[in-house]
């Protein structure tokens, strides 16, 4: 079973990036980019309140096209909605401060999501970082026979963060989930 965002799972990923936001080696304000952003909701309940500019890179075109009346006011600070599967977007170059993706990382092959998270390194600013939230299996990968995607286990996403030739400088795991549904970890890389 897969957790819904939820305004207390928002609270654990602002707590993440306040951490992350302050100190020697933090990240700044100006741009981010929401993946995998469907409608907009992590945009609208988290990017937005804290980066002065978001985009968003979804799959399906309709959910961008409700991300810009769910985003309300909030979207004039959109920089770009980009309609494609993660697996082929290049983000630019140098233009980010946080790239945020979040529940999508199943949806990629693990050989996709290395390139794709190197992509996403060389698309940083100085100081940025790469977020992932997502589910982590209990044990090595499952695969999800309704969507077909898969859960990997933590060691296994680790291990692909590693060939992507990043580092994992925040680690957290969300508590208080039922033992029924799949582990939530955020893992901070740079």
């Amino acid at each position: 079973m897969v957790p819904k965002p939820s305004f207390a799972s928002s609270l654990v990923s602002s707590r993440c990036l306040s951490l992350l936001q302050e100190g020697e080696g933090k990240t700044n304000p100006g741009c981010a980019l929401d993946c995998g952003a469907g409608i907009g909701r992590i945009s609208k309940r988290l990017l937005l309140p804290l980066f002065k500019m978001v985009d968003l890179v979804d799959v399906t075109q309709e959910f961008l096209d409700k991300a810009k009346t769910y985003l309300g006011e909030d979207g004039k600070r959109v920089g770009g909605y980009f309609c494609q599967g993660l697996q082929d977007f290049v983000p630019e170059s140098g233009r980010y401060d946080v790239i945020w993706i979040q529940w999508v990382i199943g949806h990629l092959t693990d050989n996709h999501l290395v390139e794709f998270l190197r992509r996403c390194h060389k698309a940083l600013r100085p100081n940025g970082l790469i977020v992932i939230k997502d589910n982590v299996s209990y044990e090595g990968v499952v695969p999800d026979e309704v969507d077909s995607s898969v859960c990997r286990d933590l060691e296994i996403v680790r291990s692909l963060v590693v060939r992507a030739g990043l580092s994992i400088i925040y680690e957290e795991q969300q508590v208080n989930f039922p033992k029924e549904i799949y582990h939530v970890h955020t893992l901070a890389l740079r």
